[in-house]
């Protein structure tokens, strides 16, 4: 554990967030306001990191460092220099709750951590794509790979692969910091939902209710290591934000500011979010029955800022699609037909590599084998509670206040949304948008309105006097048991290494990298996304490596070993991955007679010494 590194991470967001923040009207709360800070500051990195590119300023984890720290030794300063006193934290039932929250939050780390850490790889295949553009960032600190060979750089927005790749610059194990930081990120939503929750529903019970529900329900995330994690926690972050605005209007600065950070971390995310954010938006000006100009401002500027990274990639793509869709129009195919026609193709109802219609039982029973990216599933007694609560949301809605109108209708509003985005498939809708990525949307209304069941039977059981805190521990019980320990054991169980792996032999093989020093330099036929993933280092995006991996296999040993001395490349790998990648350009068995070819000269070269071999893989030390 890279302990310098984990305090960096909260300098970095802490600071930030009060940079942002210290000039506002904040949270009594002292936790409140300092714990929320380091969610506002998450939300800043990413576009701190695009104006840096656009600056030309180094993405140094120096420069973060001190661009975190200005302005709070500035306030520090001064507030000593005026006779400074360190607040003190009071026992009240508040801090209590918000202590509550923070165990929560410790236990699904630790079962977020624990997950990771229970197999010395990435699982799937998406982390060992982001290993390569995190290491791209942290090596040449910029955005801008020259040769487009990062999938998750250009055109895909930045904002989390650089923020691993700063926390990757003091910290050497790649895989470790992704792994930690990635369930750091997921677990640190739970924090930031409590707070959300608190001044949405204006009840900390039922605050507390809703966050004990989210920690539970199995479609809330994994540890699975994708841009999701952070994306979904920073949704979190902007709508507390959306929130202060009705307590101080200069959090429109703040809010517009994290709104941008999620446009800079997601491409799906970031349009599913508008909805959400245009939900609030639309039912909190009908309430008010005026026009919220100020949380209207807040969602256009957030993503109008994002356009300093999208608008030259957003061009690009779309003028590439419309070209797709104009080159099979018909004639007399309007420009908004064809419009329509790219986003019927764009997103189509199948869309998303998970996505299938689903069942009842998929969203009642939580199930112990589940998928790992977004799981899916609510469990029994969450449902029930949901179902609940619509039916006393039914009979009470007339004799509601404002307010609670008010938060009721947005949830509701919120879980149509996610719940028809989920059933694309099911209900045959004519466009879809990755419903199996919906789910960890879905978590949170579901929460949201389960809350209102659960403290209506908590403060119904004294009635029959049934203490509360009895009931509580009851509905907490039934929750873990349909929902919870489902979740722990798919989120605790062994995870596969992912489909760009052709054999389970190969993947033992290459484990054995783990035995050299970290940034070791490893060249493998195949492809260098392993070697980074393992903390390995092959320069994938350079021009001397693109250029020498042309025609690979028709190099020669002699040739293949002088190049390889020169780049100064330790070990050399052949793999099955390499069989089968070379197999679909040339056919099988032109690829067999030239791989025993190169094995043949390398073994009679004598610069090449086998260093490990499996089944799958022979890794050679250069000589």
């Amino acid at each position: 554990m890279n302990i310098f590194t984990i305090v960096l991470f909260f300098v970095y967001t802490y600071g930030l967030g009060f940079s942002i923040t210290f000039f506002l009207k904040n949270s009594n709360n002292f936790l409140e306001r300092n714990l929320i800070r380091i969610g506002i500051g998450l939300g800043v990195l990413p576009f701190l990191f695009v104006l840096f590119n656009l600056l030309h300023i180094p993405i140094d984890w120096r420069i973060v460092l001190a661009i975190s720290l200005v302005i709070p030794i500035f306030v520090l300063f001064k507030n000593v220099k005026g006779g400074f006193k360190m607040p003190g934290i009071n026992i009240t039932k508040s801090n209590i709750t918000i202590l509550i929250v923070l165990l929560l939050f410790s236990l699904t780390l630790f079962m977020y951590v624990k997950g990771a850490f229970m197999y010395p790889y990435f699982e799937d295949d998406d982390p060992w794509v982001h290993a390569t553009s995190i290491k791209f960032i942290a090596v040449e600190k910029n955005l801008d790979d020259p040769n487009d060979v990062l999938k998750y750089v250009k055109p895909y927005p930045p904002g989390y692969d650089a923020l691993m790749a700063i926390l990757h610059q003091t910290s050497p194990s790649l895989m470790w910091t992704m792994k930690f930081f990635n369930a750091l990120i997921a677990a640190l939503g739970i924090i930031f939902f409590y707070f959300f929750t608190k001044n949405f529903m204006i009840n900390k019970e039922k605050a507390l209710f809703a966050t004990i529900i989210l920690v539970m329900i199995p479609s809330y995330l994994s540890h699975f290591i994708w841009a999701h994690s952070l994306a979904m926690t920073l949704l979190i972050v902007a709508l507390y934000c959306l929130t202060m605005i009705d307590f101080d209007k200069k959090w429109v600065y703040t809010t517009i500011s994290v709104i941008t950070g999620i446009s800079l971390t997601q491409p799906t995310k970031m349009i599913k979010f508008f909805f959400i954010f245009a939900i609030y938006f639309i039912v909190k000006s009908v309430y008010a029955r005026k026009i919220s100009f100020s949380v209207l401002g807040s969602i256009l500027f957030g993503y109008a800022l994002s356009l300093l990274w999208w608008s030259n990639k957003l061009g690009e793509m779309f003028s590439k699609q419309y070209r797709k869709v104009a080159s099979v129009a018909t004639v007399d195919s309007s420009i908004f037909e064809r419009l329509l026609d790219i986003i019927r193709r764009g997103f189509p109802p199948n869309s998303g590599s998970a996505s299938r219609p689903y069942t009842f039982s998929d969203f009642f029973i939580a199930k112990s084998q589940n998928m790992i990216n977004n799981p899916i599933g609510i469990g029994i007694a969450i449902s029930l509670l949901f179902l609940f609560s619509l039916f006393i949301i039914f009979i009470t809605y007339r004799a509601m206040e404002k307010g609670k109108k008010e938060w009721i209708t947005i949830s509701l509003l919120w879980f149509s949304f996610a719940f028809l985005g989920t059933n694309s498939m099911t209900f045959h809708l004519p466009i879809g948008f990755f419903a199996f990525r919906f789910w960890m949307l879905l978590a949170i209304p579901i929460s949201i309105i389960a809350a209102e069941g659960f403290w209506f039977l908590v403060h119904l059981s004294k009635n029959f006097r049934i203490p509360k805190t009895l009931t509580v521990v009851i509905l907490v019980v039934l929750i873990f048991s349909t929902a919870g320990y489902p979740k722990y054991k798919v989120n605790t169980a062994v995870w596969g290494p992912g489909q760009m792996w052709a054999s389970g032999d190969e993947v033992i093989g290459y484990m054995w990298l783990k035995n050299l020093p970290v940034d070791t330099k490893v060249f493998a036929y195949s492809s260098d996304e392993q070697v980074i993933g393992l903390d390995k280092f092959s320069c994938l995006w350079c021009d001397d490596v693109i250029d020498f991996r042309k025609d690979l296999l028709n190099r020669n040993a002699s040739e293949v070993y002088s190049w390889l001395k020169r780049m100064k490349y330790e070990y050399l790998i052949i793999d099955a991955m390499a069989y089968r990648n070379f197999g679909q350009i040339y056919g099988q068995n032109k690829t067999n007679e030239l791989f025993s070819k190169r094995l043949e000269e390398i073994n009679s070269l004598g610069k090449f010494q086998v260093a490990h071999q499996t089944k799958g893989i022979i890794i050679f030390r250069i000589l």
